[in-house]
């Protein structure tokens, strides 16, 4: 038997349920959704998330397409998922946890009586860190930004090697492959020393249909890849940057881009443009180093210094 929560599932069976974590303002319980689903063969456990930035929707699109596809009959070992992770930010679509104003991806590896984000981090790092390989479902908040797989351990990690190649499986095309922020499920994981990766699904206001398609792949490519599932995983080259450029905006007015999503980017190109309201140039931004056009604001209007996009840069493929 496999419990997560109030969800208990044996062999060949799936539940789903509630993690407790902790009171709302009310008194009330605060329970996040969850399911087990417990193949009917023994194998690896995945642990997989969604929503711990509650603006960040595709991730829960995945979810919601993915535990449907699965039998625990045809499935090899165990599949945990907490399907929203950020609960208060979600009910309002805020990004940060609104009870302690914290991005909850900043709480890892978490206290079990600390904060809001820090109880919720414990609570659910103490399911993942019994896993053999941790998914973390996100994307690039509201911004436009590519589908890419982030590795964020850092090079000389001991886990490096094996979170590449879990990133490397799960195959959106683009891996960003830089050390991340402390608090980050992408670096607690590795340092309990479980491959881990974050795959930003895009980026949009609710759902895009496109970055969860390929998020419903990518995660059957990780079923199939570490044989929780049977079937070949085709292990296609992917695009890497190790860092990016970022540009903000050198004055006040409308933003008009010169590049597309994905699109390669020579030092010197013109990257963006701003005029004002009447369409006057005001401004040209030239991109500083060779690149992909990685991610960009949403709305045109910037004032000065704001951010307006950035560019992946040192490329590569593995």
């Amino acid at each position: 038997m496999i419990t997560l929560g109030t969800a208990s599932a044996a062999p060949g069976e799936m539940d789903v349920g509630r993690l407790e974590v902790g009171e709302s303002r009310d008194g009330g319980s605060v329970g996040l959704p969850v399911a087990v689903i417990n193949g009917a063969s023994s194998g690896k456990t995945l642990y997989m998330q969604a929503a711990s930035d509650g603006d960040e929707l595709n991730g829960v699109g995945v979810i919601q397409r993915v535990v449907p596809q699965l039998d625990p009959a045809d499935i090899s070992g165990a599949i945990l998922v907490v399907g929203i992770v950020n609960y208060h930010a979600f009910q309002v679509a805020q990004h940060r946890n609104p009870i302690d104003d914290t991005k909850m991806n900043r709480a890892y590896p978490g206290d079990e009586r600390g904060t809001s984000s820090e109880r919720i981090a414990a609570a659910t790092f103490a399911a993942a860190r019994d896993a053999d390989l941790i998914v973390d479902l996100h994307q690039g908040s509201t911004s436009r930004m590519i589908d890419e797989v982030r590795v964020r351990c850092g090079r000389h990690h001991r886990m490096h090697a094996k979170c590449l190649r879990l990133a490397k499986t799960f195959g959106c095309g683009y891996v960003l492959d830089q050390k991340g922020p402390d608090g980050q499920l992408a670096r607690a994981g590795p340092d309990a020393g479980i491959p881990t990766i974050d795959p930003e699904l895009g980026g949009c206001v609710g759902w895009d249909e496109e970055s969860i398609e390929k998020g419903v792949r990518g995660v059957h490519n990780v079923l199939r890849g570490y044989d929780f599932l049977d079937g070949d995983v085709e292990l296609k080259a992917q695009t890497r940057a190790r860092g990016f450029d970022q540009y903000g905006s050198p004055v006040g007015g409308l933003v008009r881009f010169k590049r597309d999503l994905g699109e390669r980017v020579s030092a010197g190109d013109v990257v963006f443009e701003v005029t004002n309201v009447f369409g006057t140039l005001k401004a040209r931004v030239t991109a500083d180093h060779d690149g992909i056009f990685w991610r960009a604001r949403r709305l045109p209007q910037v004032a000065s210094g704001e951010y307006v996009c950035s560019v992946g840069i040192d490329l590569d493929t593995y």
